[in-house]
């Protein structure tokens, strides 16, 4: 290794599997940045499902082995490359994706997945804006082309997506229903946008939720865990209602004749479909949301590095979300 070459501590998977894949090094070489690229001295990193899919090699995207995983930091900006004229060291940020790896203390990005971080907002808050707001954006606005006046129930929306998706359709003027599995997800979920929100443990939660809406139904549903709700869901929809799926963990029957009558759609939505023109977009609606102040993310479980396979473990096992799942880095 060359001589002065700085070195950190992050996470390295070096083959797919369980949470015990991912091991703690601490003689990585800290990356330097090239061209359009920074580098950020990460004080937190938001953990999402989808990381636990790519581990276990079943996802759709395989990295290359060995690799770190992580996409959503927030930090400082610790050096720019050549042609980057956006940011300086010591600025303030959060990304939507790395180069380098998330789960480390310094990572890797391409300037035009690097954000300015407001003031208002501290790093853990910063970790958990990435996927959650910029899916439940895509989700809500883009794909399911929302107006006000609408309704949208968030099928779990106690999660990083669900409150991001409450915040952003009540600021965008919709009725906002939403579902969480315990008392004090339910709490979270009202005080983040939610006009009513319902237990989706309850035997009859859907019968109290076709009561609340009555005969219309519900024009918009995101939805979080489709291979469990999908077919209570195109029951709930309005005519020309529209089912966002913006998770699932396995396959459902359904029967299509549900679709038909009311000629409702069922959408799927995937971040990293978005061109670099829709991020931009996506994040400018955000960064004002972030200076008005409806854009205020609710931190849950934090973790160290070291416990980031319990962190696996628990937000796929853990039932009753509340909030977002950070890995600290400081």
């Amino acid at each position: 290794m060359a001589t002065g070459q700085k070195l950190m501590r992050a996470i390295r998977v070096f083959e797919f599997g369980g949470p015990e894949v991912l091991k703690l090094q601490s003689d990585i070489a800290v990356p330097i940045p090239k061209d359009h690229q920074v580098l950020i001295k990460v004080h937190a990193c938001g953990v999402n499902p989808v990381e636990t899919y790519i581990r276990s090699g079943t996802y759709s995207r395989k990295p290359l082995l060995p690799y770190t995983p992580g996409s959503d930091v927030a930090g400082v900006i610790e050096a720019v490359g050549d042609n980057v004229s956006t940011f300086k060291k010591g600025d303030r940020v959060f990304t939507t994706s790395t180069i380098s790896g998330g789960y480390a203390e310094y990572a890797l990005a391409a300037d035009h997945s690097v954000y300015t971080l407001p003031e208002k907002l501290d790093f853990q808050q910063g970790a958990a804006i990435g996927i959650p707001y910029f899916t439940a954006y895509r989700a809500l606005l883009h794909s399911a082309r929302v107006k006000a006046g609408e309704s949208v129930l968030v099928h779990g929306a106690s999660g990083g997506v669900g409150l991001a998706a409450c915040q952003i359709a009540r600021a965008y003027g919709l009725k906002v229903l939403g579902t969480a599995g315990t008392e004090e997800g339910q709490n979270i979920v009202l005080q983040n946008g939610a006009h009513e929100v319902f237990n989706h443990r309850e035997l009859n939660y859907i019968d109290k939720i076709k009561k609340s809406v009555g005969e219309k139904g519900i024009d918009v549903i995101i939805e979080m865990l489709a291979n469990v709700n999908l077919s209570n869901d195109l029951n709930l929809l309005s005519y020309g209602g529209r089912v966002i799926v913006v998770g699932s963990r396995g396959p459902i029957e359904i029967n299509p004749r549900d679709t038909m009558a009311k000629e409702s759609s069922i959408i799927g939505v995937a971040l990293y479909s978005s061109t670099k023109e829709e991020f931009r977009q996506f994040a400018a609606a955000l960064q004002a949301g972030m200076e008005i102040g409806w854009l205020r993310p609710v931190i849950g479980s934090q973790y160290s590095l070291e416990k980031v396979a319990q962190a696996h473990e628990n937000i796929i096992h853990n039932s009753g979300a509340r909030g977002k799942m950070i890995l600290l880095l400081e």
